[in-house]
């Protein structure tokens, strides 16, 4: 990873993401025997940084591929940020979920107008599930991490 990668999609998602403060607690100062600072990325859009990756990684996909539609696998933050990334952009995209995936999350993700499969009872389950479909579909795979752009845009937390 470079920084030159970071800085291109923190350009990529200048606009859409939420602007989050790094909050000081004089408690944890004092028991770590030094400043200590926290960013508050529960305040970013679906609650994680996790939409600071999805939203850089499919606003850099080519339009030939965002018209055939994104596909990931998660049970949480990642399916949230690839679904609200997907929608804004509008694209279409399909989320894969363990079957005991709380209920919540799965209506979360379909809140944000994503489609959601219910595979496996593992991560590796929904993961080879999803690539799969990602193949047999010819959808674009995001992976939850191991993404150069959604390494780069969760990067941009630091800025």
């Amino acid at each position: 990873m470079q920084i030159d990668e970071i800085f291109e999609a923190n350009e990529r998602i200048k606009n859409k993401k939420r602007i989050t403060p790094l909050l000081n607690s004089p408690f944890l100062d004092e028991i770590a025997g030094r400043k200590i600072f926290i960013k508050a990325e529960c305040l970013q859009h679906t609650g994680s940084f996790k939409f600071r990756g999805a939203y850089s990684a499919i606003s850099s996909l080519p339009i030939e591929k965002r018209k055939k539609g994104v596909i990931a696998y998660s049970s949480g933050n990642h399916a949230q940020g690839v679904a609200m990334a997907a929608q804004r952009l509008g694209i279409k995209a399909t989320i894969v979920m363990g079957r005991n995936t709380p209920s919540i999350k799965v209506n979360a993700v379909r809140a944000r107008g994503a489609k959601v499969i219910l595979h496996g009872d593992s991560y590796d389950q929904a993961s080879a599930h999803a690539k799969a479909l990602a193949a047999a579909e010819r959808l674009v795979y995001v992976p939850p991490y191991d993404d150069v752009d959604v390494i780069a845009g969760q990067g941009t937390i630091g800025m």
